[in-house]
């Protein structure tokens, strides 16, 4: 099974640990389930994140729309918490959370929302196995813990939001007007989440890393604020100087990320990895012919490949200074031509059989005057 390296361990990681040391209190013992769903606000869903379970975890990879829950809408509206003392009734009104839950053994469930400052994050769920067990000694007992459990949940994801914000500045008060329009960046992070998702299990990719990868794709192209409107601009065909300078982002936008890293004192976010992987080798190719590296096959890490897939395909269906935009079928088409040579044949796969999620981002996240 492919392993992700150490530094990709997250959230989860440490979940884990505080799940085992709250059970070692004999009041909390029968805590069998911590999770974390995380709400996008750009599309109303509610996606899982990271868990820690005594059994199996029956919603890795689950998302709903927050407007389908009466509940839990209300509770991240209100910032109430909700105590289930008893899931039967639940899993037999039809909801699929629940019913999924009550099938793998869980009995009860405490649900906080994550808020802070007026901004909803999304939820943090306790479950046990134990019908009644979340009673008010129970429930006052893990206050403190739901405390710590969120606030490290917002400090990653502030984190990751902030770097975001500090490359948006850095765009806007550079000359570069390129064609990473706010609508591109938006696209190109869901079909790599979308792709990220359906992957084999043999990749081993969590919730938690599908999660970084969506908010770290945004960032693939930063190092092109370097480049000189001139060239990222050109209606034609760049000559050899020219393509030399462009590829320059590359190296360029790695330098960047380090930076902030060091001047923000961020070097011991999870995931880095990750992200300097993105910006680093999302030109590569699998055989060897892409930049500035020249790796190949599997020295492309598949966080690359899989940013590359999502890259080239919305860069294909959108207008440039030098295209017109093609239609899905087209750019599907070109990317599956070049399956196994130049991209990664399962993420291409992948994309070619989501063409109807394609279709809900294109049009939710479609080209205005003001990109």
């Amino acid at each position: 099974m492919y392993q992700l390296p150490a530094v990709h361990r997250g959230i989860a990681e440490r979940l884990i640990c505080l799940h085992d040391e709250i059970k070692g209190e004999n009041t909390l013992a029968s805590l069998s389930r911590i999770a974390v769903a995380l709400y996008d606000d750009t599309s109303d869903m509610v996606k899982t994140f990271i868990h820690s379970s005594d059994g199996e975890s029956p919603v890795d990879g689950a998302s709903a729309p927050l407007a389908q829950s009466h509940s839990l809408k209300q509770l991240a509206k209100t910032g109430a918490r909700r105590i289930i003392n008893d899931l039967t009734p639940s899993a037999n009104d039809g909801g699929s959370f629940s019913r999924r839950l009550y099938d793998a053994g869980y009995r009860s469930s405490y649900t906080v929302p994550i808020v802070n400052k007026g901004t909803f994050y999304g939820f943090l769920f306790f479950n046990s196995f134990e019908i009644g067990f979340f009673q008010p000694p129970v429930v006052q007992r893990l206050r403190p813990y739901a405390e710590l459990i969120s606030l490290a949940v917002m400090r990653e994801l502030d984190t990751v939001r902030m770097m975001q914000a500090a490359v948006k500045v850095i765009r806007s008060v550079s000359s570069a007007r390129d064609e990473e329009t706010g609508s591109h960046l938006a696209r190109m992070a869901r079909y790599a989440r979308l792709i990220a998702a359906k992957m084999p299990d043999h990749y081993g990719l969590t919730d938690e890393y599908v999660e970084f990868l969506f908010q770290f794709c945004p960032l693939h192209d930063v190092g092109k604020v370097a480049v000189p409107d001139a060239i990222l601009l050109k209606p034609g065909k760049l000559t050899e100087d020219e393509f030399t300078l462009m590829k320059g982002h590359v190296v360029k936008g790695v330098e960047i990320i380090d930076l902030m890293m060091r001047d923000f004192g961020l070097k011991s976010m999870p995931y880095l990895d990750v992200l300097r992987n993105i910006v680093a080798y999302h030109h590569e190719a699998l055989d060897g012919s892409g930049y500035p590296y020249g790796l190949r096959e599997s020295q492309i890490p598949i966080e690359a490949r899989i940013a590359a897939v999502a890259d080239v395909f919305d860069a294909l269906t959108s207008v440039r200074p030098y295209k017109n935009a093609w239609t899905n079928e087209e750019a599907m088409h070109l990317l599956q031509k070049n399956a196994g040579t130049k991209f990664d044949p399962e993420c291409v796969d992948i994309l070619a059989g989501s063409l109807d999620e394609i279709k809900v981002i294109q049009a939710r996240f479609a080209e205005t005057v003001f990109d």
